[in-house]
């Protein structure tokens, strides 16, 4: 009996895809496709970290068109089906890959364990960071600049480069404005109660947990909604559970439509509903980018230059500039003042907004 291990549907432990829809045998197979070679990623961190990663797979395609591609991470949920293998991080997927030879093996992480796993990866060409008497290290001059950036804060500050731009250098090819690949699988499942004839604003009140720096003033959030309202608008709050109270508490006084908070594919359908979205640096920022949404982006503790918008939107910014680069806690309230995210006013996110309108419709 032939079997065609070498192909990008063959699986070994269960039936590959065309036998289990049509009962073909290797041997009878028109879907047969030779792998090339093998590619691994790995890309562990945050939802919206791994999502800001995806635009690296067109890159991939391009230079390897054959070849059969692994992702390991803590965010398999937000992969798209480009990916052939996904993997989450665990003792399992470890032994796997420590038993599997690849081409190209890509770690783009400075977490210790990515590093470490990459060390005991075999693969033919290594890329991006790996361990080194117990710490993290470029592997080759191509990740040099974002190991550099990561480690002096006025080297990240003087950065030019995006986030896509590094990860396409660290692997060893060119940038050239290919998109995230982020799927909304939930499309057309929940009939959102939305005024369609109006320009549909999503605001993404929170700013997650961990840099509290970065969060607007709720009276600043309140002022907005209800001049965007009064200026026909559909207005429809965002956030998780930590943003709950908040946006049932803004919804009840300013009229603004709230649904709850859902989970991630839900969510990234409700981002989907949306023609603009309002957001501080959060995963939904990444999920708006993701699903090709108009943009504004209110920004204070991190390098403006590391976030690609494709033409999309705009990044608003405090006037009176910010202290606290990639701080959690503010250095201006810990004096006593007001935080700089005070400084980014309604006015400034409504003309914002009011310029992304105009993009919006007129492409529509």
């Amino acid at each position: 009996m032939i079997v065609k291990a070498d192909c990008k549907f063959f699986r070994g432990d269960i039936p590959c895809l065309p036998h289990k829809e049509r009962g073909i045998h290797c041997d009878q197979c028109e879907f047969y496709a030779p792998v090339s070679r093998k590619i691994l990623i790995i890309k562990l961190g945050a939802i919206g970290d791994v999502i800001r990663t995806t635009p690296l797979l067109s890159g991939l395609r391009k230079r390897y068109p054959n070849a059969l591609v692994y992702w390991l991470t803590h965010s398999v949920d937000v992969l798209p089906t480009s990916v052939d293998v996904k993997m989450e991080f665990s003792l399992a997927s470890v032994l796997t890959l420590e038993e599997t030879h690849f081409s190209l093996a890509i770690n783009l992480d400075k977490d210790r364990e990515a590093c470490a796993l990459l060390n005991r990866v075999r693969a033919d060409v290594k890329k991006g960071f790996a361990l080194k008497d117990g710490k993290p290290a470029p592997i080759d001059q191509d990740a040099t600049h974002k190991f550099y950036t990561g480690i002096f804060d006025d080297v990240s500050k003087a950065n030019r480069k995006s986030y896509p731009e590094e990860i396409f250098e660290i692997a060893g090819l060119t940038f050239s404005g290919e998109p995230y690949e982020l799927e909304n699988s939930e499309a057309g499942k929940i009939a959102w109660r939305l005024d369609r004839n109006k320009p549909i604003v999503g605001l993404n009140t929170g700013c997650g947990e961990r840099w509290l720096s970065r969060l607007w003033p709720d009276e600043h959030w309140k002022e907005t909604i209800k001049i965007l309202l009064a200026r026909d608008y559909e207005v429809v709050l965002l956030g998780g559970k930590s943003e709950h109270e908040k946006n049932l508490a803004f919804s009840a006084e300013t009229g603004a439509k709230y649904f709850g908070h859902f989970p991630l594919k839900t969510f990234i359908d409700l981002i989907d509903q949306c023609d603009i979205v309002v957001t501080q640096v959060t995963m939904a920022m990444h999920l708006a980018i993701g699903r090709r949404k108009r943009l504004v982006l209110m920004n204070n503790i991190f390098n403006k230059h590391e976030f690609e918008l494709y033409g999309l939107g705009e990044i608003v910014e405090p006037s009176s500039g910010c202290e606290c680069y990639y701080l959690s806690n503010c250095k201006r309230e810990a004096r006593g003042e007001a935080r700089c995210m005070r400084d980014i006013l309604p006015i400034d996110v409504l003309n914002a907004v009011q310029r992304q309108t105009f993009h919006f419709e007129k492409v529509k």
